[in-house]
Parts: C-alpha cells; structure tokens; sequence
C-alpha cells in the first residue's frame, strides 16, 4: 500500500473510530505522530531488542496502540520479568487480546518450570483456551494434583498436533511414566509423524518411550528398507513397533514396494492386525494421492476399523474415482462423527445412497442428508442443493442493523485498535487482535448480528479479509452481499468484458487468493491481489503486449489485474474452458492438472469427484473454493439462479487426436 493511501486511510480511519478511544487515547493526541515509533518496536520485538523497546515504551502512553508496545516489552522479557510487573500489566490491560496472550506466554512459562501453586491459580482467567500446549500443561497439572482419567484427553490433543510440540511430549513421557498413559499412544504419534513425513514428531515420541530408541529411528527414516532388511529373527515388542515405522516410511516413499514388503510372510506372522491395518491404511493413502487405480485393493487389505480419519478420507475417495458406491459407503460409515458429519462426507454418503440399490428408507435417508446440508454457505452445501432440484440464488438480506449495533462494533476498543493496526501495515498483529474479539474474548464468539456489525464495519474500512471472514462466521444468518463484497467493481469488470472472461470467476479467484488485500504477498513471492508470481508477471506480460512491465507494477491494482487475469484466460482456454481445471493450474501450475486428469483409458470423471482427488490439500480446497465462491458471484452480479454443476462439467484424459497445447512457463 502507497505512504499516501495509508495516511488517507488512518484519517479516516480516526475520523470514524475517535469516540470509541479510552479516554486515555482521547486527550487530544494525535495519533499518527507516533506510528513511527510502534513500527520502530514491532521491529525491536521480531529480533528481541530489549534495550530498544525499554527505550520506546514510555513514549506510547496514551497511543491507540499502547497494549501492543506494553506486551511487547513485557514478552520479551518475560523470563525475567517479576510478578508483580506482570499482574500489573494483567491489570493496566484487563479484558484485552494482549492481557489474554501474555498470559499464555505465561502460562508456558509456568508449566516448563513445573510452577504448578501459580499455573493453577492463573488458568482459569485464560479465555482463548486455544493454545494446545497450554492444554497439555493444564492436563499435567491435573494429573500432579492426583486427577484420575486425563490420559486420554492428554492422547486426544498430542495426536491432533501436526508438529512437534515439547509441552505435549513432556506431558505424555510423564503420564506414561506414571502407568496414567499407555504406552501405545506414543507408537501412535511416531507412526503420525513418519507417515506425514515429520521426523521430529517421530523422534520426538520415541524419546518419550526411551531415548535410546531414537537413533534407530533417524536411521529408519534415512532408509526404511536397510532396517528391515536386517531384522530376521524374532521380533521382541519395542522392535516390532519399529518394524511398523519403517514400513510406513517405507509406504510414505513408495507405496508399491511397501505393499509387496508387508505382505511376507516373517510381517504377517509377526505384526498386529491393528498394525498392519494401519500399514495397509498408510499405503493405500499414498497410492492414493498418486491416482493409482490399486489404491482401493490395499485399503481392503486391512481392516478399517484400525485405520485413522485421514486414511478413510482417501479410501472414499479412491472409491469414488473407481465408481465404487459401497466402498464409498462403508468407508465413510467408519469414519469419527465429527468427520462423518463434515459437509463434505454427508454429500458424499447421500450420493453413494443414491447410486446404490435403493429402498424408500434409503431414498428417504439420502434426501435427509442432503436436506441437513443444503444451501450456498460453501462446496458441498451448494450441490446437495442442486440435488435437491434447486438452484443457487442469493437469500434475502437480514434486517439492517441497527445504529446501536453498529455503535457497539465502531465503540470497541479491541476492534478499534485491530484496524488501526492492519491500516499502520502491522497484519498479523491486527489480524489476531481482530479475531480475538470476534471470536475468542467471549465464550462462544459474538452473536450473528454483533458479527454483522464488526464485519460491517471492516466493510466500511475496506479491510476485505475482516469484513468476509468475519460475516463467514454468522451461523443462522447470512448476508452473501457482505461474505462476498465485489471491491474495485468497475476494473474487473471492465478488464473481464475485454478479454470475455467471466468476472465472477475472476472474483471468486481473487475473494481466495488475496481476499482483496491489494498488497497481499504470499511466503513464495506471489503478490497483489491476484497472487501473481515474478516469473509468470513477466511471461504473461509479453504474451498479453503490456509493454515496459517493472516487477515492482505487481501490486498495482490495474497492472495485478490485467495480468492475472490475462493468464487465467490462457489457462482456461489451455484446459478447453473447464473452471475446475484452470483453477488447479492457477494454484499448483498448469503440468500438475494434466498429470491430474490421467492418460489415455483413464476414467471421466465428473468434476467434484476429480476435484475431490487433487493429491494436494491446498489445491484440493482452492479448487472447491474457487468454484463455489464464482457460484455465488455470479449469483449476485446476475440476479439469476446458478448452478455449480453445470461451471463443474467433467474431467479426464484429452482426446488423443487433439495434440496437448503447452504454456511455456518458466
């Protein structure tokens, strides 16, 4: 964002949030006077310049931003800082985002120092709840204080963690000393951590067995099949265990010889059904995820019963790439609640129903599902929907709010300080403020009409990515005009009807790419409010005659988007027009979705299946996204009801007598 734009944007900005200062803020300062120094401070926090941030506290008093430059102060010297400086800040800043953050930087603190008389005392007041490590540290504490029956809730929350974590480890390694904790969680965790290629998480819980353990299994990881090569006598526990992690190594970097390694006879006499069922469950991911057309014979191999959430997600959907209803159906029938309930596996269980002999109970339980579901909120809602026989419309807008819930957005000073920090450049810092009191400082969240106030409010600040995110959250209401704001309407649609592209696609790409954040750059250098990356600026650049393009032209509004969407309309025309397929290349690349869409004999998929099958998780759900975003859109922008279905079409290899165009991308 141009030094101009900003300065326009925080007069407003003040203009419109001056009466929701403290009175501390409102004696007259003027704010933009010290935007400076809390940039300086942010600064001295990223690299913990204690000295400079003791230097520019005392000139923040009374600024819009003091609790961030007072909690960065204090966080940076947290290790040393007395009790008494922190309940003082606890006080000066009660009820606040930073109060809550510190205190959970605090509580870390507490929890490795074993200071449990404090820990104690200071959990209760913690309102985000949000931190996992905080919760382990919670569960230790229970567990000190002579709790029975917080092993389980310590296993829940250890093997919902993606990465390494050391309060959940020291958490674990401690209930399993004490026989509160079996022993087997922590094998569970290793395998999570081999299976997702993350050795830390592995190694990490093998210690937590025996530390002596661990070198077996970095070598495991370097070369599963060294390790299994060598072990040829009888099995004791711990190495039957190990056993399973080099073959889930081994599944994770070639499921085929993974399959043909477990299957002899020494592993089948030797290992589990529970752990072979888990192997099988790893190769059969990872087949999966490569399109493989055996993906669905190995998952058969094992018993689904012994097999994680993650493993029956890719059993459905090799079923349903391979047009196997039942198998469909019953890997979804074993799936956790809370995953079977998803959007996503309703859809898909009332389709396999559907195709399925039926039976009026049948028919009548399909339709129920599809019922429970049913609407415009995202992907699958919109096409149980179109199942139903309906099309996507835009619902009736709910009553205006009112000027006393919007006075109570404008009048928080949470909120207030989150926007003037995201206008001051400071994002993150604003960003986690902002959700915080949207979402976390209350039990529960606000209500649908204060989240449609606070989202209003980021509207009327043009901060796009508070004003959708924070109207996405609304639960028996929705305002799609709000979820689905169409900033700088008159470019796009301008640049759209030029290159006959539709402008709903092109906004329901930008609403996920950048959520309009015209500065937005990703941590791979894409940029703008398109997402466009260096190479392809310039490579589009040429092909669409943009003569004399600067790389430092990408964030420019206009440049950003004639370029995106010059290569989105390459794309699209590349892929012969399908939505689906242009929307995987724009994320993941064009070479990908042709590998994606399977060679000659492969099968034609309809759309959503395909789209269900994208190996990657991000393009997976950018795809999905992308096309229920332009759904809606296009829902707005014509008055007239849409379909998904119909933008979806369908999916597989390209006719042989056509020969494969090429964008010769860098």
């Amino acid at each position: 964002m141009q030094f101009s734009t900003i300065l326009t944007s925080l007069a407003l900005l003040g203009a419109l949030l001056l009466p929701s200062l403290s009175p501390a803020h409102a004696q007259g300062r003027d704010n933009t006077r010290f935007d400076e120094q809390i940039q300086d401070m942010a600064q001295a926090y990223k690299v913990r310049d204690r000295k400079r941030l003791a230097a520019l506290l005392p000139q923040m008093r009374g600024y819009v931003l003091e609790p961030w430059a007072a909690y960065w102060d204090l966080s940076a010297r947290l290790d040393e800082a007395s009790a008494t400086d922190i309940q003082d800040f606890f006080s000066r800043y009660a009820g606040s985002y930073q109060e809550d953050r510190l205190r959970a930087e605090w509580l870390l603190q507490l929890g490795r120092n074993r200071d449990w008389s404090t820990f104690n005392r200071e959990y209760p007041k913690y309102r985000m709840n949000d931190d996992r490590s905080v919760r382990c540290y919670a569960l230790l504490a229970e567990h000190q204080a002579g709790a029975s029956k917080v092993g389980t809730q310590v296993q829940d929350v250890w093997l919902s963690l993606k990465d390494a974590d050391e309060a959940c480890a020291a958490t674990a390694e401690q209930l399993i000393k004490d026989q509160a904790l079996d022993p087997h969680a922590a094998w569970l965790r290793a395998r999570l951590g081999m299976e997702n290629d993350k050795l830390r998480v592995a190694t990490q819980a093998v210690g937590a067995l025996n530390p002596k353990w661990v070198p077996t299994v970095n070598a495991i990881y370097l070369n599963p099949g060294k390790y299994l090569n060598d072990k040829l006598t009888a099995l004791r526990p711990q190495t039957r265990e190990l056993v399973s992690l080099a073959l889930i190594r081994q599944a994770y970097l070639e499921p085929a010889e993974a399959a043909t390694e477990v299957d002899k006879l020494r592993w089948v006499a030797q290992l589990t059904q529970e752990e072979r069922s888990w192997i099988w469950g790893v190769i059969g991911k990872r087949a999966a995820q490569k399109l493989s057309d055996g993906a669905l014979g190995y998952f058969t191999k094992g018993k689904p019963q012994h097999m994680h959430d993650e493993h029956l997600a890719w059993m459905a959907r090799a079923a349903l790439r391979a047009g196997r209803w039942k198998a469909v159906q019953d890997a979804i029938a074993s799936m956790s609640d809370a995953q079977r309930n998803d959007s996503t596996w309703v859809y898909w269980r009332a389709r396999a129903l559907m195709n399925l002999p039926q039976t009026e109970n049948t028919r009548a339980e399909a339709l129920k599902l599809l019922e429970g579901i049913a609407g415009v909120r995202g992907f699958y809602e919109q096409l149980a929907l179109e199942e139903l026989g309906q099309r996507i419309t835009a619902p009736a807008r709910p009553d205006p709010l009112t000027q006393e819930e919007k006075d109570a957005a404008r009048y928080n000073p949470g909120l207030t300080r989150a926007l003037y920090a995201i206008q001051l450049g400071l994002r993150t810092e604003g960003v986690r403020e902002w959700n915080y009191n949207t979402n976390l400082h209350v039990r529960g969240g606000m209500d649908d009409r204060a989240l449609l106030a606070a989202a209003d409010l980021a509207c009327r600040m043009e901060v796009w990515d508070r004003c959708i995110n924070t109207s996405e959250r609304t639960r028996a209401v929705v305002d799609l005009e709000q979820r689905y704001p169409m900033p700088f309407r008159a470019a796009v649609l301008a640049r759209t009807k030029q290159i006959g592209l539709d402008p709903a696609y092109v906004y329901g790409l930008i609403r996920q790419e950048s959520r309009f954040i015209m500065d937005a750059k990703s941590n791979v250098g894409a940029s703008g409010l398109m997402q466009v990356m260096p190479a392809t600026a310039r490579w589009t650049a040429k092909k669409i005659g943009l003569v004399d393009f600067q790389p430092q032209q990408i964030t420019d509004r206009d440049t950003n988007i004639a370029i995106g969407t010059g290569y989105l309309k390459l794309v699209l025309d590349n892929f012969g027009g399908s939505m689906p397929m242009a929307a995987a290349a724009y994320n993941a690349g064009p070479g990908r979705p042709r590998i994606w869409r399977g060679q000659a004999g492969s099968p034609v998929l309809e759309a959503a299946i395909w789209a269900e099958n994208v190996p990657f998780t991000e393009t997976r759900d950018y795809v999905k996204k992308v096309l229920s975003n332009t759904t809606n859109y296009a829902a707005l922008i014509t008055g007239q009801p849409q379909s998904l279905k119909a933008r979806l079409g369908s999916v597989g290899p390209r006719d042989s007598t056509t020969p494969e165009p090429g964008l010769d991308l860098p």
